[in-house]
């Protein structure tokens, strides 16, 4: 019998627009939904699957995730298959590892470390999206969409140095975008607070941008301040959007900073007004207060230029080490979104040395003092002996901007997870089971068919997916089987990678990935290629 022919009679059904739940029957027939409401007996199409006391819905899809290689590495992928993710889009903050050379490989793969690890056994096998996304198509524990990273194509150009590009670089670049969004990509990622990417202006950015705007694809910047700028930087996207005609969607969109707390209202009056002037703009985030990222982002991107060796090399010098002394306590740092650092709340998550391993879960001023070196110098001499491995939990948010932003109708969900370090971030395996259950069946922020919609239907839309993110007839039967009763996050920032509790069946063209809670040994997870044809 064909395993991905079934009919789920008696659950209840949230079909991803958002409305009001009903009791509905489900068949699949060969991967795709072939009805859906009710089903008479006799018209049950293969194996019977028992819904009651269980809700159905379209599969959960990660706006913004790093599991760049964890989906063409890892084939379990537990942190997403087990809580109801079907599609990741990846290829975010403006760094992956396509398009490249060999040489640019080889600075993605030390700069990204902290996000991605270097998985044991992996071919490095590929250059371009295409590569890329081929290798997905053989099999994957989710869907993959692939946003071009802007850095990673600037790097490819110009080297990851500092400087405006000339007029032949920006049209190299240009090719290059051109050249990814014919090969399936979806759109273009700008990391603007990481190198290189932050040494580009946004002319630069425009051209690229314009680029995807002919592929009907779209703008999803890491933009240039998350921090008391944070309007002032929604405001040049906004802008980016009008002059390329491209779609924006802002990634992370947490507005953290002390001066902005209980502001979300100016936020929201931006994007009403950019929606009344015909631009197409969304938003997503994670629900915890806390970020993560390498440990060295913050630096200033003068001590950046360049890479690794670089880095090394300027902070052996006593001159420019006390200029970037000064700037991370006094005057601000361009990595730390122009502020000084604060480092009670960035605590270390990751490490490479045996013996920084008691340092894990620590903040920086608690790991200073266990080393006897104040913060600054710990942090900078630390860097260098985990050879900017190193990666960190920054708990800077705002509960009531978080909930405000989760609830506007543009909103859609996107959990940053990153995979790595000894204690990574709980939002990787936590995000999805955290609106279910906290915010929506706990809080009531949203209705449960809402969060769900915020989930499925809308990010199906932002994606231009025409066959999946909602329950209909002839749709992908990307579905998710869990307790709407129980459904729970239960990944804490001691104990990350715990799964969350509640899903039952997951399935991605009508094959299980999970079955009774547990992972099957199935990768039906394909690419999912953009508009490969300029219009």
């Amino acid at each position: 019998m064909n395993d991905s022919t079934f009919t789920i009679r008696g659950a209840v059904a949230m079909d991803g627009t958002g409305s009001k739940s009903t009791r509905s029957d489900l068949i699949v027939k060969d991967g795709v939904i072939s009805k859906f409401g009710t089903i008479l007996k006799g018209e049950e199409e293969g194996k019977i699957v028992d819904g009651s006391g269980l809700t159905v819905s379209p599969g959960f899809i990660d706006l913004h995730s790093h599991s760049d290689l964890a989906v063409i590495s890892d084939k379990e992928h537990l942190s997403k298959v087990t809580q109801g993710v079907t599609t990741e889009v990846v290829g975010q903050d403006g760094l992956s590892y396509v398009p490249s050379n060999e040489e640019t490989l080889s600075i993605l793969r030390e700069q990204l470390y902290g996000w991605n690890g270097e998985p044991a056994g992996l071919s490095w096998n590929f250059r371009s999206v295409a590569d890329y996304l081929s290798i997905v198509d053989k099999g994957a524990p989710v869907n993959v969409a692939y946003l071009i990273p802007h850095g990673s194509v600037r790097m490819l150009v110009r080297g990851n140095v500092a400087g405006l590009a000339s007029k032949v670089e920006l049209s190299k670049m240009s090719e290059i975008v051109e050249q990814g969004m014919q090969q399936g990509a979806v759109g273009l990622s700008a990391g603007l607070t990481y190198t290189p990417a932050m040494y580009a202006d946004d002319a630069e950015i425009i051209e690229l941008c314009r680029v995807v705007a002919k592929y009907s694809g779209f703008y999803a910047p890491h933009h240039r301040n998350y921090g008391a700028q944070f309007l002032t930087a929604v405001d040049d996207c906004i802008e980016i959007a009008r002059a390329s005609k491209a779609a924006l969607h802002l990634t992370h969109c947490h507005m953290s900073a002390p001066v902005n707390h209980d502001r979300t209202e100016l936020l929201f009056d931006r994007l009403s007004k950019a929606e009344s002037e015909g631009i197409d703009v969304t938003l997503d985030s994670y629900p915890y207060l806390a970020g993560s990222t390498y440990l060295h982002a913050m630096l200033p991107s003068w001590i950046q230029d360049g890479g690794n060796d670089a880095m090394r090399s300027r902070l052996a010098q006593p001159e420019m080490r006390a200029k970037a002394i000064h700037e991370l306590t006094v005057s601000g740092s361009d990595g730390n979104q122009g502020g000084t650092m604060n480092w009670e709340i960035i605590k270390i998550a990751g490490v490479q040395r045996a013996e920084s391993l008691k340092l894990v879960g620590l903040s920086i001023v608690e790991a200073a003092k266990i080393s006897g070196k104040d913060p600054v110098n710990f942090y900078l001499d630390f860097l260098v002996g985990e050879d900017f491995r190193a990666s960190c939990v920054i708990f800077a948010g705002h509960e009531g901007n978080m909930r405000s932003i989760m609830a506007h109708p543009r909103h859609m969900a996107g959990s940053d997870g990153i995979l790595m370090g000894n204690r990574p971030h709980p939002r990787a395996y936590g995000t999805f089971a955290r609106y279910l259950g906290h915010y929506a069946r706990e809080e009531k922020v949203f209705s449960m068919e809402e969060a769900v919609s915020h989930m499925t239907g809308r990010s199906a839309a932002r994606l231009s997916l025409k066959d999946r993110g909602l329950l209909k007839a002839g749709f992908k039967a990307d579905l998710v089987l869990f307790d709407a009763e129980s459904v729970l996050d239960l990944s804490t920032y001691e104990s990350p990678r715990t799964a969350a509790r509640g899903f039952e069946s997951v399935w991605i063209d009508g094959v299980k990935t999970l079955s009774n809670g547990e992972r099957t040994s199935r990768l039906p997870g394909k690419a999912i290629r953009s508009n490969t044809k300029a219009k």
